[in-house]
């Protein structure tokens, strides 16, 4: 008989069954992770539990209630956050020209792209044409640079395409010029700081003993020529097989977006990758600061005095901007607002059509339901197979939902 996964924090009696379900996954998929809920305001689901590691490593630890993780693209939300937050203050306007905050964007044609096409993917950079070395991923002027440079891969505003990376420098390089400070600088002085959020975009090194190591990857085996007829990626049909498929072949759109500049194997456990702002792809943190600042997003942008955004603001966040086959995603459906991915049939955050949010490679996700005054977070640090979310954070939505 397997021993009990260890198992810690507080659950509303109401929620019990939520609590159920992530003991279920803790023993059975994941191997340490955190989830959270709010209910207009107030923690009513706060748990953690399992291990840093696997335990038949030898050298695990149980996941504490102040272990973090890294959260691959759930940080784009919290990107977007900032921006919308100099939006309202009036310091950005979403439909002037990228190139008045940033003049060097108007290379290759750039120069009427509106800066709501960087937050709603529509701008037709998700990736850099030029091969960077591996270092430039953690230099910021080297990869906003060779973005003004590239020539975009469709024409702006004609279709959308997820950008895994190059999001957070799009948008982030806009942030900087206007505020004089990095994605991670404001969100550390506007949000996570006042909120008590423990979510980092720039991990400081005093930290890093905090966080688990990422278990295994979801990407496919790097290769410099299509996958062939036969070979594993291959028999995966479909969309999500077209994606697998390029995103292993550096040659095309899509596996560039995701392999220039490579990410060195094992490079997301380094402490390069955590101290770097990788506004897109390094957040890192746990459920609970996730919940805490989607929580107040799902009620009308404040909690316990802190205001992140005004209701309009908010509103105009999730309204749908791009809706369909995903240019860069194997076609998949997606739905985009203003730097957030929308509740779909693809992606079902809530059952309300409301709901809008960002999960991250590999699971974990931060959802906020302004319908039903729900904040969610969901951290792990066992990768599971998945583009917008895994099982486990979509089980326990999916408990909390037939409770509540």
């Amino acid at each position: 008989m397997k021993p009990a996964v260890p198992l810690h924090g507080y659950c509303d009696p109401r929620f019990s069954e939520v609590r159920g379900v992530f003991s279920d996954k803790l023993a059975s998929d994941e191997v340490g992770a955190s989830i959270a809920f709010t209910l207009n305001g107030e923690s009513v689901v706060d748990l953690w539990g399992g291990y840093t590691a696997k335990p038949s490593e030898g050298h695990a630890h149980e996941w504490e209630r102040d272990t973090i993780a890294n959260t691959y693209s759930t940080t784009k939300g919290m990107t977007a956050l900032i921006a919308h937050r100099l939006v309202e203050q009036g310091r950005i306007d979403l439909d002037a020209p990228v190139a008045r905050y940033w003049p060097e964007f108007a290379q290759a044609g750039k120069g009427e792209v509106p800066v709501r096409w960087l937050l709603s993917h529509q701008v037709g950079l998700p990736a850099i044409r030029k091969t960077l070395p591996p270092e430039a991923l953690y230099d910021w002027n080297a990869m906003c640079e060779a973005l003004a440079e590239t020539e975009p891969w469709w024409k702006p505003g004609s279709k959308h395409g997820y950008h895994p990376v190059t999001y957070g420098f799009l948008v982030g390089e806009v942030i900087r010029r206007v505020a004089g400070k990095s994605v991670g600088q404001l969100f550390r002085e506007d949000v996570a700081q006042p909120l008590g959020a423990d979510f980092h975009i720039g991990l400081p090194s005093e930290a890093h003993a905090r966080v688990s190591d990422l278990i295994g990857s979801i990407a496919p085996p790097r290769s410099t020529a299509p996958a062939k007829e036969g070979q594993p990626i291959a028999r995966i049909k479909g969309p999500l097989g077209d994606f697998m498929r390029d995103m292993a072949d550096p040659t095309t759109m899509t596996g560039a977006a995701f392999n220039n500049p490579r990410i060195r194997a094992g490079a997301h456990n380094s402490p390069q990758w955590r101290q770097a702002e990788i506004p897109a792809a390094n957040g890192h943190g746990n459920a609970r600061a996730l919940a805490r600042i989607y929580g107040a997003l799902a009620c009308g942008g404040e909690v316990d005095g802190v205001r992140l955004l005004e209701p309009d603001s908010i509103a105009r966040a999730r309204t749908e901007e791009a809706e369909g086959p995903d240019a860069t995603l194997g076609q998949l459906p997606m739905r985009y607002g203003l730097g957030f991915m929308l509740r779909s049939d693809f992606m079902p955050l809530s059952p309300n059509k409301s709901a809008f949010g960002h999960p991250g490679a590999g699971g974990s996700i931060g959802m906020a339901d302004p319908d039903a005054g729900v904040g969610f977070g969901y951290v792990m640090n066992k990768m599971s197979m998945g583009l917008v979310g895994g099982p486990t954070g979509f089980a326990v939505l999916k408990a909390f939902y037939e409770a509540l």
